[in-house]
C-alpha cells in the first residue's frame, strides 16, 4: 500500500492558512472508511478521490466534498464558508 505524501498537504495548509486541522491519512484507513479509496485510478494504483469532510465536535459530518477527478478540490473560501454556516 502506498502512503499519502504529507509534504503537499502541509504546503497547502501553510499556503492557505486554514484555521483547522487536516488529517493526513498515511495508511488510508480513513479514506476506506469514508468510501473514497479505490484500488485503481487513471493516474495511479491504490488512490483516493480528493475529498473533504468537516466533522463537528459531536463527530457528525457537517460538510462533504468528494471529487470526480484527481485535480478537483474545493476552494479555501468554500471551506471557510461551510464552517461559518455551521457556527
Amino acid at each position: 500500500m502506498l502512503a499519502q505524501n504529507a509534504r503537499p498537504v502541509r504546503t497547502y495548509i501553510e499556503e492557505t492558512g486554514l484555521p483547522f486541522d487536516i488529517l493526513i491519512d498515511e495508511p488510508r484507513d480513513v479514506a476506506r472508511a469514508y468510501g473514497v479509496w479505490h484500488r485503481f485510478g487513471i493516474d495511479a494504483w491504490n488512490i483516493a478521490r480528493p475529498a473533504v469532510f468537516l466533522i463537528d465536535s459531536n463527530r457528525r459530518i457537517q460538510y462533504s466534498f468528494v471529487s470526480d477527478g484527481q485535480r478537483e478540490f474545493p476552494s479555501s473560501q468554500d471551506l471557510l464558508a461551510a464552517i461559518d454556516r455551521r457556527r
